[in-house]
């Protein structure tokens, strides 16, 4: 065997094939993809921006015109003003302003509102909990208990007995 073949050999079992790295990086990659928030999050995401192409529609072909109608200029978007040759769009602000507002009122008459009516009708049937009273701890408890003990019959005026049957405490000097 020629001295290059033998170095050839000898490294084969050095360098990892290109399947070995990629492989276990892209398991983790679909776990990533596939784990329950990430999936909800684009599913969200792809209803709201459906959502939102509803909501332009309604504000361009319903709100704009009625309120062209009253106030007598047929499209927003086109108003503007000048100044100094600037030229300010505003009437295109006031159409994005408008369905922003929509937008907030369907999401809150539509889900946050009755959430907070599901979840308020959910409550009446639970017990209050008491927010008075603060945990205690098993330390505090089984100090409290000591303490109630000691201070039931084993204190100088409860006459407990002491050790090998004496009095829980020496009797004080008499002066």
């Amino acid at each position: 065997m020629s001295g290059w073949q033998s170095a050839a050999s000898r490294g084969r079992g050095v360098v990892e094939t290109p399947t070995r790295l990629i492989g276990p990086g892209l398991r983790g990659f679909k776990q990533f993809l596939m784990r329950g928030n990430i999936v909800d999050l684009a599913v969200a995401v792809v209803i709201g921006t459906a959502f939102t192409a509803v909501v332009k529609s309604l504000v361009d072909n319903m709100f704009t015109p009625l309120i062209a109608a009253i106030g007598g200029e047929p499209d927003f978007s086109q108003l503007h003003f000048k100044i100094n040759g600037s030229v300010f769009n505003y009437g295109q602000f006031l159409n994005d302003v408008i369905s922003f507002l929509v937008v907030a009122a369907v999401i809150y008459f539509v889900i946050v509102l009755p959430i907070a009516k599901a979840n308020e009708m959910r409550r009446r049937g639970e017990p209050q909990a008491k927010a008075d009273e603060p945990a205690v701890s098993d330390e505090t408890r089984l100090l409290t208990e000591i303490r109630d003990l000691l201070a039931a019959g084993n204190g100088p005026a409860g006459g407990g007995i002491g050790p090998a049957g004496g009095p829980a405490y020496p009797p004080a000097p008499r002066a």
